[in-house]
Order: structure tokens, then sequence, then C-alpha cells
């Protein structure tokens, strides 16, 4: 079976995240598990716990992961954010684990022009803390490749493989692949040749065993940019032939896949993304 679906609201309770996939035909799931504009959140109840818990057994338990909030830096070299950072992804871990769910996807942070180097020790070292510190752990912290925005870390495989190698809980940290960060960051998808280049270099880098999540999104911006700009399915600068040729690569197909796609007011272009997607999906690939 394959795994598509989307990133979806918990407005009114974690369950209906649930339901609205469900609703747009999707399979696969990533949340946010707490409002990711903000550092605190009230503690779960045993009623919410119980309530995801069980629409999620409802609809087959489909993969889901939790996305750590936007504020979070554990690269920062302000001491105060960093403070803040490890205390709040010990707790989004907490949290996560919680709700049963075994995945949570992070950024690496910024460096904020201290060098990607000590970026990455720094890090590595606040990323462990966090773990070493939440009471309840969930099986795989995930760390997602980006644009190279600014000073942010992870967008080389080169940098993912160094911060896995550096932490004390490799065995337990994993990558999740954001196809438009990717192409913004230099790694071109768009043909087969292109295609087997990118993920060859990312298996002998950090290794294929290591990816355990994809987020699909088309991207507005041009290959090597550097610009994180999310676009619908097929109207960006990657296009369709290059989701063709990724959703039909046997090593990625276990994989969950989500789009990250811009939303309307409903969840009407989830809806045409997600059906695009697995009109894709040769036949024999189902």
């Amino acid at each position: 079976m394959r795994y598509i679906g989307a990133h979806m609201s918990v407005a009114g309770g974690f369950y209906k995240a649930i339901e609205r996939v469900i609703m747009v035909g999707g399979n696969a799931l990533q949340i946010f598990c707490k409002n990711q504009r903000q550092w605190k959140a009230p503690p779960l109840t045993t009623e919410e716990i119980n309530k995801f818990s069980s629409v999620w057994q409802e609809n087959g338990l489909i993969p889901i992961a939790v996305h750590a909030g936007y504020l979070i830096n554990l690269a920062s070299p302000d001491n105060s954010l960093t403070i803040k950072s490890i205390k709040a992804f010990t707790e989004e871990l907490e949290r996560t684990a919680q709700l049963g769910i075994h995945l949570i996807i992070l950024h690496p942070g910024a460096h904020r022009g201290q060098g990607v180097k000590k970026g990455i020790k720094r890090f590595v070292k606040n990323l462990d803390e966090a773990i070493s510190s939440a009471r309840l752990r969930p099986l795989r912290v995930l760390l997602e490749t980006t644009a190279g925005q600014g000073t942010s870390l992870g967008s080389s495989f080169d940098e993912l493989a160094e911060a896995i190698s550096l932490s004390r809980y490799s065995r337990i940290l994993g990558v999740c692949l954001d196809t438009a960060h990717i192409f913004a960051a230099g790694y071109d998808i768009r043909t087969e040749k292109a295609y087997i280049k990118t993920i060859q270099k990312f298996d002998e880098t950090i290794g294929l065993s290591k990816l355990k999540f994809i987020h699909l999104n088309d991207s507005r911006s041009e290959l090597g940019s550097k610009i994180d700009r999310h676009d619908h399915i097929g109207k960006g600068k990657i296009g369709l032939n290059g989701f063709k040729i990724l959703l039909n690569d046997p090593q990625l197909s276990p994989l969950p896949m989500v789009i990250e796609t811009p939303k309307n007011k409903g969840l009407e272009m989830d809806k045409r993304n997600l059906s695009l997607l697995k009109s894709l999906i040769k036949k024999t690939m189902c």
C-alpha cells in the first residue's frame, strides 16, 4: 500500500486532523502537536489523547508524523533562545510520545553567522540534551532537508550526515526529505538522470535506510536559488515529471509522503494535489 497524505490542522482537536486527511483521500498525515508560533502549550488531556487514539485506530493507524514548531532553533548562538529551544523541543518530544506517534520532524536550525561547522556542533549538543531530558521519547527524530535560505543548516546531505554521525542518539535519528527544499538547495530531480544522481548522492552520503518520511512539494523557486517557496504539484519549477519519477521509485514507495502545498479556505486544493499525485503512480506500484 502507498501512503500519501497531507499536513493538516488540528483545530477542534487532534483527531480532527485524521478526519480531514481522510476527507481529501489521504492515508498519511503530518500535524503540529502545539501552536507552532508559540513557545508554550497547555498539557494534553487524557480525553484528547484517548479521542485521538480512538479515531486513529478506526482509520487503520495510518502513518502520522509531528512537525516541530518553527520557533525552535537548536543551532542558535543566543543562549536565551537556546534554553527556550531545548525546553520547547523536549516538551514536543514528550507530547509526540503521549499521542502515540513515533516520528517527529525537526529543522536543523540556523547558525546565525557563526558558521556551518560550529552551527552543526551546537545543534547536535542541544538536540542530544533535549532527547536526554525527555521523559517520553518517540522512536525517530527526523532531520528535515532545507533550502539553505539565510544561515539555515541542512541544505546539503553532507551537513545532515555530519549531524547524525556526531549525535549520541544517531540510532534514532533519520531524515525527512522535502522535494522543494532539496531542489532550491541545488539537487535536481526533474529528469530521470538528475533524479538518479540526487538519490545516489543521498544514499552515498546519508544512506537510504535513514530516509523515513517525504514532503512532496513543488517549488516556486529556481534550482539552487536557496529560496524556500512551496507550490502546488506540477505548478512549480520541478514539474510533474519529477514527481512521477520519485513516486515510481521502488526504493521510496514504502515511505509515508505528505504535501505541504498552499491551502485555500477549504480542503479542495489538498484534494486536487493528492489526486494528481496518485494519478502519476504506475498501477504496478500501487
